[in-house]
């Protein structure tokens, strides 16, 4: 699954830092010490390519409890990283996660784990794990994506609740509520956010129409989109082909400031902004 993209090598900056030492005892000494110490051993193992290792290891550490060792073997079972595929077994170490840490601060360099096993979680939901009891739901993945993008604040999740609002996945299709999460996700800079909110606005589809943002928005995301998401070139080019060359102007030079200065939307938009608001008590895993 993608969403583990924005993950990748994060496990060892967190542990080791740039570049970590190997550890001094074996597999045989895990038994007296700590998950942390087992987490460790087994992300060590996997930077060496010793799977096997890695997954003793890991199991050791996430039977413990340990949150980021749980995500790590929840990401390896998802993606087949070097262990048989099993959805089911990834969404079990997920769920762990979920029910023991959702109240995580926020701050915490292991909230990102736990923010990210929500948004897997409700990604499962949103399809379902076919052969198995997990069916799709969608009303329970809009509540896992919703936590995470409360709580923690995270920009996939907040995408996700965008795009099951514009598409009306469990819900009435509401392109106003899609704007208000794509553009949290947008600030953040999510690509894929910045792309939906740049069509929105450029549409004025649900809210105002305002072209040079929202091809601002479009060229925004064309430039740091993953070259796989071709839609997202064919947004920007559809709106730019119909533009007028004064929007066109105007968006390609707030598009080449964004990084220095990140605009805002303006105050005819600003109805579309979420105001900080109480996050919802975490969802009841199945």
């Amino acid at each position: 699954m993608r969403i583990f993209e924005a993950f990748r090598g994060l496990t060892v900056l967190i542990v080791f830092g740039a570049s970590g030492p190997a550890l001094a005892f074996d597999l045989g000494s895990l038994a007296q010490g700590s998950p942390a110490d087992a987490f460790r051993l087994g992300l060590d193992a996997y930077q060496q390519g010793d799977t096997e290792s890695a997954v003793q290891a890991l199991e050791n550490a996430a039977d413990r409890g340990h949150p980021i060792a749980q995500w790590k073997l929840g990401q390896m079972y998802a993606e087949g990283d070097g262990i048989a595929e099993n959805d089911l077994e990834a969404f079990r170490l997920f769920s762990a996660i979920a029910t023991e840490y959702a109240d995580e601060n926020p701050q915490a360099p292991s909230a990102l784990f736990v923010a990210n096993a929500f948004v897997a979680l409700g990604a499962y939901y949103r399809e379902g794990i076919p052969n198995t009891d997990i069916s799709q739901n969608l009303p329970r993945a809009r509540q896992m994506f919703a936590y995470a993008a409360t709580y923690f604040g995270d920009p996939t999740a907040q995408l996700a609740l965008a795009q099951m609002y514009y598409q009306g996945e469990g819900v009435p299709r509401d392109p106003r509520q899609a704007a208000r999460w794509a553009k949290l996700a947008a600030d953040n800079g999510d690509p894929g956010a910045q792309a939906l909110l740049g069509h929105l606005l450029f549409e004025g589809e649900g809210i105002a129409r305002q072209p040079v943002l929202g091809l601002m928005f479009l060229t925004v995301a064309r430039q740091h989109a993953d070259p796989a998401d071709d839609w997202v070139r064919q947004l920007q080019e559809q709106a730019f082909s119909i533009a007028t060359e004064t929007e066109r102007r105007t968006a390609l030079a707030l598009a080449e400031n964004w990084a220095v200065a990140t605009p805002r939307v303006s105050a005819d938009t600003t109805a579309i902004g979420v105001a900080a608001a109480s996050a919802p008590a975490p969802p009841p895993v199945q």
